[in-house]
């Protein structure tokens, strides 16, 4: 009516179009009928400019023939386009950080705190995105934690994960212990109910936010949800193998900080003889995702940076303590030699220096660091360490 008594046209804008999708008690002929207003309002319509939706699932996958054919679609995942609005780039969060920090009299989060906990996805051209709730969560109360909510979505995805449902089990302990696994990304696999394949439940993961997708893997962001998924394997005793490795954790941290070497090779031997191998276990790529496995409590309290292993001088792991007076460890892991050349390595590449450099000015070291060297044996199959400690 004003349309036609102004010709003034509209913006229509619509936020989680897609929400009656997910909702339990909505019927087929509730989501029919809500297509068939949708196309009513917005279809040829000459007091609509432009209609602007956001949802997490694509208009076409729910409209019949041409019902709704009228949009234009752009994903995080795979448009180029409007990408860079999917999240915050690496310059505006630059930008927020310069605010804070010169408006925030004592500042509890570093710039390093932001991409560690936050940052993770990719768009299709590779540029970084973070996760802008978090963000500005974590400024606004200079305190950095996970600020991630957790849906139903989530809930209803666990259960596959639980369930093993495709052998999605093996996958997600994977990406927990710091792999990022193959994946084909489809875009209506984004209802939970409806998941059946590998393939439906890792992309629903993904267009949910709690994956990032690129270059046909799909991976594990960042902490904020890495906590998640932690969370969720040591929680759920009926996740088996995995949650037993997991819960190991706990006292394969204690024993390395007490240099209870014995322990820490009983603990490693659990993890290769476990009734369902992770992995073949026949390389340092494939020792180091077990090794990140049963360091997964040590993230609770620990910075732990995995170093990429292109070129050289680059050690395997390096723990940077978040509580004051911790002990620092750096590990260095070894297929088919001992764990003292694991430990010259860390040695004779100076790996020390990083860790003094990073940690320089700040109050949560003890000034101790562990040098942790693991050997594993492809022909005894077993395994050997050594801790020693520098200051």
């Amino acid at each position: 009516m004003i349309h036609e008594d102004t010709n003034e046209k509209f913006i229509l804008v619509l936020d989680e179009w897609d929400c009656i999708f997910h909702k339990t008690y909505t019927t087929d002929e509730d989501r029919r009928n809500f297509i068939n207003w949708l196309a009513a309002l917005t279809k040829d319509r000459g007091y609509v400019a432009l209609s602007y939706m956001t949802g997490v699932l694509p208009i076409a996958k729910y409209s019949s023939g041409s019902t709704i054919n009228n949009f234009d679609e752009y994903t995080m995942a795979t448009d180029d386009l409007f990408s860079e609005y999917f999240g915050f780039t690496e310059a505006e969060v630059d930008d927020l950080f310069s605010r804070y920090a010169a408006r925030t009299s004592e500042c509890n989060i570093t710039r390093e705190d932001l991409k560690y906990w936050y940052d993770g996805y990719h768009t299709p051209s590779s540029e970084r995105m973070y996760n802008p709730r978090s963000v500005v969560e974590a400024l606004t109360r200079n305190r950095i934690r996970s600020y991630w909510t957790m849906t139903g979505s989530y809930a209803e995805i666990s259960t596959y994960i639980v369930n093993d449902r495709a052998d999605i089990k093996k996958d997600v302990a994977l990406m927990v212990a710091g792999e990022a696994v193959p994946a084909k990304v489809e875009e209506y696999a984004a209802t939970a109910m409806q998941l059946s394949t590998r393939n439906e439940i890792l992309s629903a993961m993904v267009v949910y936010g709690f994956l990032n997708y690129e270059d046909g893997k799909v991976h594990i962001p960042n902490k904020e949800l890495l906590d998640e998924f932690a969370k969720t394997i040591r929680e759920r005793e009926d996740l088996g193998y995995i949650n037993r490795l997991a819960m190991e954790s706990d006292r394969m941290l204690k024993a390395t900080l007490k240099s209870d070497t014995r322990t820490m090779e009983e603990i490693l031997a659990f993890a290769h003889n476990t009734e369902t191998p992770l992995l073949d276990y026949n390389n340092e790529t494939e020792l180091t995702a077990i090794v990140n496995l049963v360091y997964l409590a040590a993230r609770d309290s620990y910075y732990v940076e995995r170093e990429d292993k292109a070129g050289t001088g680059y050690v395997d792991f390096i723990f940077y303590p978040e509580r004051a007076g911790d002990d620092g460890i750096i590990l260095e892991l070894k297929v088919d030699d001992t764990p003292e050349t694991a430990i010259q390595q860390i040695k004779d590449k100076n790996y020390p220096l990083k860790f003094q450099g990073k940690m320089a000015g700040k109050k949560r070291h003890s000034g101790r660091i562990l040098l942790v060297g693991i050997g594993y044996s492809k022909k005894t199959k077993e395994h050997c360490c050594k801790v020693e400690v520098v200051k």
